[in-house]
């Protein structure tokens, strides 16, 4: 499940992702409406955390725009906004579900499995549980990565690294795609985090092991393959 954190209080933002990963899921922040809507491009959000008051666009006009190109992704409203005509202009506009500021981690996890149960009932969440190629394999819920039976430690971002590589094998990944997907930074930020997390994570997956998986595709991007050849 890939959860969109929309919020410009930059503390709560990271927060909510850390916490969320730390519970197995993949997370993205976005701390405005613009940015919101070209993560929701991509295409693969399940489900969205929104906050009401954002720096570019009313979050209840967000949420209203975005149930016309989205309907099936859930949106949980949350916000310092706490009155009945509050809650009832959030649920007028389409959101899911509405918790008031300040809240704990732990209801809003449960909310959040309740949407995820609801999904997978109705058969709307199609992320598997197991990510596989070769002798690679990454279990989601468990958070767990094996390579030919053997167990190998991952970082949340390595995790969250390898998670899109293993949803998209035999593409072609750009640096941008990794930047605004994986890593939510601008790729032309001047850091070189994404080559640190690629290094690491071949001398992690692939260093040992006869058979590479991740390739360099020069001046375009990486891809996961069996094969060298794209």
């Amino acid at each position: 499940m890939r959860i969109l954190i929309v919020e410009d209080e930059i503390k709560l933002a990271l927060s909510l992702r850390r916490g969320l990963e730390e519970c197995g899921f993949t997370a993205s922040v976005a701390l405005d409406g613009t940015a919101a809507q070209r993560v929701l491009a991509l295409g693969d959000v399940t489900l969205m955390l929104l906050d009401i008051g954002l720096p570019d666009v009313d979050g209840l006009t967000l949420c209203r725009q975005m149930r016309s190109h989205y309907p099936q992704v859930p949106v949980i409203i949350l916000t310092a906004l706490g009155s009945l005509d509050d809650k009832l202009a959030g649920f007028d506009v389409g959101a899911s579900d509405y918790i008031v500021k300040p809240f704990e981690f732990g209801e809003l996890l449960a909310r959040i499995r309740v949407w995820q149960k609801r999904a997978a009932l109705s058969g709307g969440d199609e992320t598997p549980n197991l990510l596989t190629i070769a002798d690679l394999v990454l279990n989601v819920a468990e958070r767990r990565v094996s390579r030919a039976g053997q167990l190998i430690n991952l970082a949340p971002r390595e995790l969250a690294l390898l998670a899109y590589f293993l949803r998209h094998p035999g593409v072609i990944i750009s640096r941008q795609q990794i930047a605004e997907h994986v890593w939510d930074i601008p790729v032309d930020s001047g850091t070189n985090l994404i080559d640190v997390y690629i290094n690491s994570l071949r001398k992690k997956i692939d260093r040992d092991f006869p058979t590479k998986l991740i390739h360099t595709r020069k001046g375009i991007g990486y891809m996961l393959n069996v094969s060298q050849e794209a």
